[in-house]
């Protein structure tokens, strides 16, 4: 019997869930740090690495006490974060700024950049990354952050992921040569492959910009699956948290990678990560390139499968954002009795761009078909199809290139409140959508904490033991042909509206409203 400490840091808050091996979880706890955004710039979004740490001190302490159990008892902590979450760092990996957060998109320009250049110069990185860079990873951050911060680059040290950031911290580096920093963050985000010499080359990051020099050099060091040990838990950080030290962490991830191992998520599987976005993962022992998908990377997610990831940059948030004061709970009751396309109403949910297939922030929410008698409630229905629909247009790509997937799980807080959305969701997709019956957030965390801990051998033998069952939702035969037809016209409109490229009719639309509105 052995019990670890998984933590999963999100958006809005930190959770760590102290889990028993024999029993599952024990116990957990939740605590918030702010999200710091500005009305005159939507792109604007940060945090401080001091609230993270504070949140994760009080999380820990409460899970612990929650868990009815002694620090001293806990074995092993390895802790996710979202990404790409970006922080400039000085001497002694002291922070020069606040995180760039996931969802910071200040860098639209660099990324356009680093995209630009990339095909102009052949990068092969550039196509392991769907062909697009987002402004939402690493070097589109940093570029930005460089650029903005003049008073600032000489201090500059080197860079680093949350979840590589908080693993250091917590084992007590100060070198960032010394930090393992991880494969699934290097990978997804910032053109790192390990057939192309790592991460891109010096002369590539001048071309871009000349700021980039001896950046490379910063970001360079060792690159590691999460079967790989970061470090020890400090005494220091051993005090903060309660817990004992000298235990083991392992190499961080992301955590919608982790929520998927967490989800009990196995090859032929796609999980589908829903909260305030969605993240899409999926893993193969052979995966090919595929356009518009922000990574298919070695270890990504599985050590020892081919990671893939996509995903939806605003689910949760869409569902929240309905023109009525009321609730997304108070708005679901009575939507299990729409019938198939009953609004009338066609959501494209880009409200914060589009994340996958086309890569593409300069885009916003549409909704097709109002009338005068449409109500909040429709409206969230429609969201509820058009998340689903978008969905299905990721998934239909992977099958494309051969990364065909039987099941769905819907993984994430939002599905665990709202069986509609899982019933659309598997009559829009045609496949059964798999529910976990309790929370996966920390539980992806937990099982490379047992592995740290030499408790379990394999990913999959911890998987058996403390995943939780599910409950499954299957497609009903009368709603294919409207979700058909639906789904058609969905597509159309999607890559109409949507493409950034020649010969689209309408491309040109929501680029110019939203320069427009801008000034």
């Amino acid at each position: 019997m052995t019990i670890v400490a998984g933590v999963d840091f999100g958006t809005l808050s930190v959770r760590v869930s102290i889990v028993d091996s024999e029993r599952g979880v024990l116990g957990s706890a939740v605590a918030e740090y702010p999200l710091h955004r500005k009305r005159e710039d939507p792109d604007f979004a940060t945090q401080s690495h001091a609230d993270h740490m504070r949140a994760l001190a009080e999380a820990t302490r409460k899970a612990v006490t929650s868990a009815g159990v002694a620090g001293e008892a806990v074995a092993a902590i390895a802790l996710d974060t979202t990404g790409s979450s970006v922080v400039p760092v000085g001497e002694g990996m002291v922070p020069l700024d606040d995180y760039y957060l996931w969802c910071d998109h200040r860098g639209k320009g660099e990324a356009a950049e680093i995209t630009d250049w990339a095909h102009r110069e052949k990068l092969p990185a550039i196509e392991w990354c769907g062909g697009v860079y987002s402004a939402e990873w690493g070097f589109a951050k940093l570029l930005h952050w460089l650029r903005h911060n003049p008073d600032k680059r000489d201090k500059l040290a080197s860079a680093f992921e949350h979840c590589d950031m908080v693993s250091a911290t917590l084992c007590g580096i100060t070198d960032p040569k010394k930090v393992k920093r991880s494969i699934c963050a290097a990978g997804h985000k910032w053109l790192w492959h390990p057939d192309y010499g790592g991460l891109p080359p010096e002369d590539f990051l001048v071309k871009v910009d000349p700021l980039f020099k001896g950046v490379r050099a910063k970001l360079d060091g060792v690159y590691a699956t999460s079967d790989q040990i970061e470090g020890s838990l400090t005494p220091f950080w051993a005090e903060k948290l309660g817990l004992k030290a000298g235990i083991p962490i392992p190499v961080g991830a992301f955590d919608a990678h982790w929520d998927a191992i967490g989800a009990g998520v196995k090859e032929g599987d796609a999980v589908n990560v829903v909260g305030t976005s969605t993240c899409i993962i999926a893993y193969a022992r052979q995966a090919r390139l595929i356009p518009g998908f922000c990574g298919v990377v070695k270890g990504s997610v599985h050590p020892q499968f081919t990671g893939i990831e996509a995903g939806l940059s605003a689910v949760g948030d869409v569902f929240s954002a309905t023109r009525a004061q009321s609730t997304v709970a108070e708005l679901s009751k009575g939507l299990e009795k729409y019938r198939p396309g009953q609004t009338g109403l066609l959501r494209f949910p880009w409200d914060n761009g589009d994340r996958t297939v086309l890569v593409n922030a300069n885009v916003g929410g549409i909704a097709i078909g109002w009338n005068l008698t449409h109500t909040a409630q429709d409206e969230l229905f429609a969201a509820i199809e058009g998340t689903a629909f978008h969905t299905r247009v990721v998934l239909d790509r992977m099958n494309e290139y051969g990364a065909l997937t039987e099941r769905v799980i819907n993984g994430g807080g939002v599905p665990q409140n709202n069986p509609v959305l899982n019933q659309v969701y598997a009559n829009v997709l045609g496949r059964l959508v798999l529910v976990p019956s309790s929370t996966v957030t920390g539980i992806g965390s937990a099982i490379f904490a047992f592995l740290a801990a030499g408790a379990f051998r394999t990913v999959e033998e911890a998987q058996a033991k403390v995943c939780p069952k599910h409950a499954v939702f299957t497609p009903q035969p009368e709603a294919r042909q409207p979700y058909d037809e639906l789904y058609g016209l969905f597509r159309r409109i999607y890559f109409d509206f949507g493409k950034p490229a020649p010969g689209t009719i309408f491309s040109d639309v929501l680029p110019t409203l939203i320069r427009v509105t801008r000034g």
